[in-house]
Formats: structure tokens, sequence, C-alpha cells
């Protein structure tokens, strides 16, 4: 039996009266009711498509075939907890430690990113007997209380809140915003001293340091894409302080990157974390998640006397789903279409930045991109506004993106794996349109809003941003680049 689908306006009445009021939603001004989706494109209930780049959730493309498959079959046959032996879960787990390196071994099912992150950190409790943790700024980990305090991303939001003492804020490692920028010759090693430096001196203090946890590439941080060789020297010195490397990949694994299939494998073979936690693409939108570590950590947790049992963590049904995943990114080379039109949204978007100067930095690795926005290319003033602009302007055209970092000007691309280059090119030439003031507001608006709009749609020129013919770096000198400089 198919449920009523009630009118836009009850829907949101009724979400008003019965979901938390801290529940937000995409385009809050005017939300989207999404009733179907397919692939990269969903659909809202007057069959309108918009294409997705920002769902990382359905990560072989939305209501896969071959997924919704798997789950519907393995459904109607059985679905119960981990404590009876079921093939389905060890085909998984062997599945998944196969795209991994071999001391990565041992898996531990549970249900969300969240679930996952949190069951890391105890492990790295358990595991070293300590109990301080070491997070990246603008650092984002989960919703559970255990991760709150260890996501700056949420805890500086909070008015008056105060950071645990166990928990220490290294540098993000950004190249482009950071303290140690592109022009600075090694920045991996002194990103890599400033969380040396926080080890120090929480042994100062009598602390000492349990885990450094890390996404692989920081996702809500604003798509940043740490520096090669920064994970290596971090992993040292946490390894010197008796502490473990827990390498977050719920955002950025399993083929996102193109080259690899997890992020963290952007660093070099020599790197090795000693946790991975992974999740939203590992199911395609059904909730699942997975820890992966070490026998010697595995074991730890063990001896400690407690027993380890989650419900649905490792169920038949969600391991159905999680091979069938697994078999749709290898079967449609999905890796491989990551790192080809990844590459190619790439290059469109540094055309769009050497065109207009609000386009500040373009930054990312295959199936995630960020471009970040700057009012003035030196001072790297935010265009916070600027993109929630673009983005509310791409809605109007069908295409949904998203922007974030700790400014909230870095538009993110994280599309459906299955996103093609007539997609990045349909997207980007929006983006241009809209960038240049040829784009026109769309009939459906209102007359107030498209009056609005026509006032305000060629972005730069309401700035007074011009491309002059020179720029300068961080220390202030000329370099023969194309920059410019806001006039407001």
């Amino acid at each position: 039996m198919t449920a009523e689908i009630f009118p836009k306006v009850k829907t949101i009445d009724l979400r008003k009266k019965h979901i938390g009021p801290s529940c937000k939603v995409f385009f809050s001004h005017d939300p989207i009711k999404i009733v179907r989706a397919k692939g990269q494109y969903m659909y809202d209930e007057n069959g309108v498509r918009y294409l997705d780049c920002i769902n990382n959730v359905a990560h072989v493309g939305h209501s896969h075939p071959m997924v919704v498959k798997a789950g519907a079959e393995q459904m109607e046959l059985l679905n119960t907890n981990s404590r009876f032996l079921h093939d389905n879960l060890v085909q998984y787990a062997q599945r998944l430690q196969a795209t991994l390196p071999e001391k990565l071994s041992v898996c531990y099912f549970v249900n969300s990113g969240s679930e996952a992150n949190d069951l890391a950190l105890r492990l790295a409790w358990e595991y070293t007997g300590h109990k301080d943790v070491i997070t990246l700024d603008n650092a984002y980990h989960g919703h559970v209380s255990s991760l709150i305090n260890i996501s700056p991303y949420k805890f500086h939001q909070l008015a008056n809140a105060e950071q645990s003492k166990s928990v220490h804020v290294a540098l993000s490692p950004d190249l482009y915003r950071g303290n140690y920028r592109q022009d600075h010759p090694d920045p991996a090693t002194a990103y890599a001293d400033d969380v040396n430096n926080l080890i120090q001196k929480a042994h100062e203090k009598g602390h000492k340091v349990a885990a450094f946890i890390a996404e692989s590439l920081q996702s809500c941080g604003g798509q940043v894409i740490p520096p090669a060789g920064y994970f290596q020297k971090v992993a040292q010195h946490v390894h010197r302080a008796g502490g473990l490397f827990i390498a977050d990949e719920v955002q950025v694994g399993f083929g996102r990157v193109g080259t690899h299939f997890w992020a963290f494998q952007l660093q070099g073979e020599d790197f090795v974390p000693d946790i991975v936690t992974m999740g939203k693409p590992i199911g395609n939108g059904h909730p699942m998640s997975c820890v992966v570590t070490t026998r010697e950590v595995a074991e730890a947790f063990k001896n400690s006397g407690m027993e380890y049992f989650n419900t649905f963590g490792g169920n038949p049904v969600s391991c159905a789903i999680g091979l069938a995943v697994l078999d749709v990114i290898e079967k449609e080379d999905l890796q491989g279409n990551a790192l080809r039109v990844g590459g190619y949204l790439t290059r469109l978007l540094e055309q769009q930045k050497e065109k207009h100067p609000l386009v500040g930095d373009i930054r990312g690795r295959g199936l995630f991109v960020g471009a970040e926005l700057v009012r003035d290319r030196v001072k790297l003033t935010p265009a916070t506004a600027e993109a929630q602009d673009i983005i509310y302007k791409l809605k109007e055209q069908h295409i949904l993106l998203s922007a974030d970092g700790p400014h909230r000007n870095v538009l993110k691309f994280k599309p459906p794996m299955c996103f093609s280059e007539e997609d990045a090119d349909m997207v980007v030439e929006k983006i241009d349109q809209i960038l240049t003031g040829t784009l026109n507001a769309p009939l459906s608006l209102s007359f107030t809003m498209r009056i609005f709009l026509h006032f305000f749609t060629d972005i730069e020129k309401a700035l007074g941003l011009q491309m002059p013919s020179t720029v300068h770096t961080k220390n202030g000198t000329p370099s023969p680049q194309s920059l410019w400089h806001s006039h407001i």
C-alpha cells in the first residue's frame, strides 16, 4: 500500500508540529519535497527533476536496482542479529578487508558514522589506557556526546560551552586559508609539529593522548586536502606518545577520491592508520557503518571483560546491501568514473577561477571537490552571503548544491558516483551564468523576488570585483598570477 502524499504545505506544518525544531531542512526559506530519486537525480512531488550534487550517501546512485534487489531478497529470507551464524557477515567482512592494508583485519559492524567513531574512541581508550583525544579545528565526527566533544564544527556553535580538558584542537592542515599555506617550504611538517606541541602540553599537565582523529579529507571543515606526508608525521608523534591514529572515512571512502579506494591512501603506501571508520556510502542510504582495526587493538578491547554487541550491526540484510554496493562500484567502474569526471569537473571549475574573481580556490580529489568563494584574494575575505545566493539560484535551476566550511563559503561537490561529464557541464555553466549575471530569474518566483534578483543577479559587479594582473603571496611579494581586489 502506497502512503498518502500530503500537499507540501501540510508536510511543512506537520514537520513543525512533530519534528524537533533543531532538525533543519535544506533551503529552509523554500524547502523541496522529494518523493523519489534515481541515479544522480531527485524528483519533487510535481515530478520536477533536480540534479543532486549533495548526496555522498547515495554513493552508487539513488535507488540502484542491484542494491534494492539485494536488500529486498535478503529481507524476504531472514533478518536477525549477529549472535547467530550467517555467511553474509563473514563474506562482507572478507570483501571489505580486501580493500584495506593487511594489518587492518578486524571489523565491528554498527549502524551510523557516529556509532563508528564513538566505538573507535572506545577502542583507543581501552588499548592505550589513556583518555585525551586530539582533533582538528573545524572537524565534525558525529552527533553523540562523545563526538560533539571532539567536533569543533559543532561545539564552537554552543554559547558558553567549555571545551573538554581531555580534548585538544590542532590546526586544520588547510593550505589555502590556514597558518601554513602553499608558499610554505614544508607545510606537512609545520602542521604535524603543531600536533606534537599539543601532545607535549598535555604531558606537562599530566594528561596522556589516546588518539588523534581526523577525516582523511576534511568535509564539513571546507573540503580541506592535507599536504602529502602530514599523516605520516602526525602518526609518528602520536605513536611515540602511546596513542593511536583514527582515520575517519565516513564522508570520503569507497573510491570517491578516484585514485584510491580510501582517502587515507592518498598520503602514500607507508601510511596505515590504526583504526578506520566508515559509514554513509557503505550502504547507499541503508543505515550501516563499520570500524576496522588491527588484531592487537581488537584483542585489547576483548580483554577489557566487557562483551560488545550491537543489535542491528552486521545483520544479514545490511551485509547483503553492503556486498551489493561493492559489486556495483566494481561492475560500473565507479572509482574510475570518480577519477575521470572529478578531474573534468575540477578543470571546469579552475576555468571559472581564472574568469571570476569571486572564485578564490579550487581543491579536491575525484568527486570530492570544493570551490572557496572570497571577496578578496589577498585578505581571503569569505564570500558567505554570495555562496548562499549561488546555492539558492542553482536550486531555482533544479540543481542541488551546498556550502560548508567554517565560514560557509565553500561550495561542496560530493554527488553520487554515477555523476557524468554532462552533469558537470550543466552545473558549472549555471554557476558561470550566475557569476556573470546572464541567468534570468525564473518565472516561478514571486514578483518581489524577481525584482530583488534583478538588482543582485551580477554578484561580482555588485561587489565591485575585478581581475588585475598581479597578486601578492602571504608574505606580500608580487606574483605574476591573475588576482583581484575588492573595492568595497
